[in-house]
């Protein structure tokens, strides 16, 4: 995919005098953004529909980040009087700039290609820019792309109350390089083709994936209920989420196998944090893997509870994720239920089996109403039964799954890799086109 090498450079070069952009090519021209376009008009969200004046409100929720441009998938209608159309009403070829909004890893100021045919205006996040004709609508698509990406519309973002607002005033002052109308046109049919090549390319990769992601819980399903060997009798465990298992295998109340520790916290016990991608960690380490502040407890810590390594813990996530397995010694908030097994288990089978989808869903069905964050008492757990293999199994189960899931999510991190490299390289491609770091031909945009 990474051709760059082949493709041609400018005779010329001149200094910019701008210091991020460099070198130009010597024929193109530097200008200031606000001399490419007619200004920018801001949107406005209107009122509830009634039925006679509704139009299309395009969001920030509905800027494409991949194809730069919009998606129809869930577009808005709210109803706009035809005074506040005025100005307003979107053309194809707009551009539309996002000017409130961004977030903890994205900053407002992305830009997108308005190329619909149907009425629309935009919302008040977002004003439309109206490309000026000796401009290409196209191409200042990918000029907006390569400023963002290169982090040139940081100065203009002004942030209050956690919401990150554009002066898109000052932005449209910052200076760019842009050659001769023709030249324009090339480069953006270039980069359309090329950059439709690279989207394919990554979501085939996003689709293996899938497909790696789907095998790996049939596989970890398979194994935790029905073991190793593909030969064994089955029987019905007559438990709903259960289905067949092992006719050797028994089934049994889950409060026969774990019963609540309700031990306070001792008093060396660290503090530790209910995740559900690591488990039950210090909070130490969740802020070193994460990269994340902690509140930590200062007083009352004697009110928390107690865990043990290899215990499990009924979290406000467990609702949605399953149960969690702590892999550490310490102590948790009070109003979580810690678990810890009335004979031997291997830790790791049960960490996967707690966590199954069949069995989370049978969990959700032991509570009278389904929210997000829902506490869950030992009662709900209690009430959806558990199975058990010989301890002999189990091991071979867990080492087996595993193993699997090594071997799965090193498959996974691959394609991810590529995935982030092509990303790269599509950024690369587009910053060097419109920049005149690299020479895009008429043959070049015709290919």
């Amino acid at each position: 995919m990474n051709n760059s090498a082949l493709i041609p450079n400018h005779k010329e070069y001149k200094d910019s005098g701008v210091e991020w952009l460099g070198e130009i090519p010597a024929d193109w021209n530097l200008t200031r953004l606000k001399n490419t376009v007619h200004g920018y008009v801001n949107g406005l969200w209107g009122n509830d529909p009634n039925g006679s004046d509704e139009l299309v409100v395009v969001r920030v929720a509905d800027f494409d980040d991949i194809r730069l441009d919009i998606s129809d998938q869930k577009l808005t209608y709210r109803s706009i009087p035809e005074k506040d159309r005025q100005g307003r009403l979107l053309n194809k070829g707009d551009l539309l700039i996002e000017k409130s909004g961004g977030g903890d890893k994205t900053l407002v100021g992305r830009v997108v290609l308005f190329d619909k045919n149907y009425p629309a205006v935009t919302s008040n996040f977002v004003a439309k820019m109206t490309p000026k004709n000796w401009v290409d609508s196209l191409y200042l698509k990918y000029v907006f792309f390569t400023l963002y990406s290169r982090g040139v519309n940081y100065a203009s973002i002004k942030q209050t109350t956690g919401i990150q607002n554009l002066d898109t005033r000052s932005y449209l002052k910052e200076f760019f390089c842009i050659p001769e109308k023709y030249i324009q046109i090339d480069i953006a049919n270039f980069l359309s083709k090329k950059t439709t090549q690279i989207d394919e390319a990554i979501a085939i990769k996003e689709q293996e994936i899938n497909l790696l992601r789907e095998r790996k819980q049939i596989i970890i399903q398979q194994a935790v209920t029905q073991g190793l060997d593909p030969n064994v009798p089955l029987k019905d465990s007559r438990v709903d989420w259960i289905g067949k298992i092992p006719e050797h295998w028994e089934v049994r109340r889950s409060k026969f196998l774990f019963t609540q520790r309700k031990e306070r916290a001792w008093k060396d016990d660290v503090q530790l944090s209910a995740t559900q991608a690591y488990g039950v960690i210090p909070q130490e380490q969740y802020e070193e893997l994460t990269g994340k502040r902690v509140v930590k407890i200062q007083f009352h810590l004697d009110k928390r509870k107690h865990v043990e390594k290899d215990d499990f813990v009924i979290s406000m996530r467990s609702f949605q994720g399953g149960l969690e397995r702590a892999w550490a010694q310490g102590c948790i908030r009070s109003s979580y239920v810690v678990l810890k097994a009335l004979e031997e288990i291997d830790p790791t089978f049960y960490g996967y089996l707690l966590k199954l989808p069949s069995y989370i869903a049978a969990l959700q069905q032991t509570a009278s109403f389904i929210r997000d964050g829902q506490d869950l008492n030992f009662d709900n757990f209690s009430q959806v039964d558990l199975f058990i293999p010989p301890i002999r199994e189990q091991r071979e189960i867990a080492n087996y799954v595993s193993s699997f899931m090594t071997s799965s999510d090193e498959g996974i991190e691959l394609l991810l890799a590529q995935i982030e490299k092509l990303k790269e390289y599509k950024t690369t491609l587009i910053n060097s086109a419109v920049t005149g770091k690299i020479k895009i031909t008429p043959e070049m945009a015709e290919q």
